[in-house]
């Protein structure tokens, strides 16, 4: 299991409110290009963060930057429904796969299995909830069907998991130098000693 003093928790904690304010939508952010951001956080803050409260904090962020865009910021308000409660689980799910992979990580190769597993099985049911509650509850489609609503998962889905891959990639590299990093300052000082 992934044990983090609270300083690092606070600092990478720090660093994925960064990223979501950056790159939720076009909120704020003058990083145009850059991918979303908002799933990876969630999966991130699950296997980092041990705080519950890690969960409705984010949660929060998400309400207020979505808030701030539609009322200050001159986005449009078509996601902004009913529907928009279902992000709440979507989110959540992402939070508890990577919450899920934080107890099956060991620094070894053998635990990528579990990870890419936790983000695809997160990604899946986050994508069902928000999609699937937009799609099926926004009362923005006339005429829903399972069969319209699959070909827009297959249309959709990709490019959110290809977002959530590339950060968390990124995460994991960097999450790998500092561990190798540690460990070498560590022995360099057992040697010392």
């Amino acid at each position: 299991m992934l044990k983090l003093s609270i300083r690092n928790q606070v600092i990478i904690g720090f660093v994925l409110l960064l990223m979501m304010s950056a790159t939720r939508g076009q909120h704020f952010s003058t990083f145009q290009h850059l991918p979303g951001a908002s799933w990876a956080v969630f999966f991130l803050a699950g296997f980092y963060l041990r705080s519950a409260w890690s969960l409705p904090g984010f949660l929060a962020l998400t309400w207020l930057l979505d808030y701030a865009s539609f009322t200050w910021g001159g986005s449009s308000g078509f996601c902004l429904t009913r529907a928009y409660v279902f992000l709440l689980p979507a989110y959540g799910a992402l939070w508890l796969s990577g919450r899920w992979y934080a107890g099956q990580y060991r620094f070894e190769w053998r635990t990528l299995m579990p990870l890419v597993l936790a983000v695809l099985v997160g990604s899946i049911v986050c994508q069902l909830f928000s999609s699937g509650g937009f799609y099926f509850f926004s009362g923005r489609f006339v005429d829903t069907s399972f069969a319209e609503f699959g070909s827009r998962l297959l249309k959709y889905y990709p490019s959110y998991l290809q977002s959530l891959a590339i950060y968390v990639a990124v995460a994991a590299l960097i999450h790998s130098a500092f561990v190798l990093i540690t460990d070498q300052t560590g022995r360099k000082q057992a040697k010392m000693s």
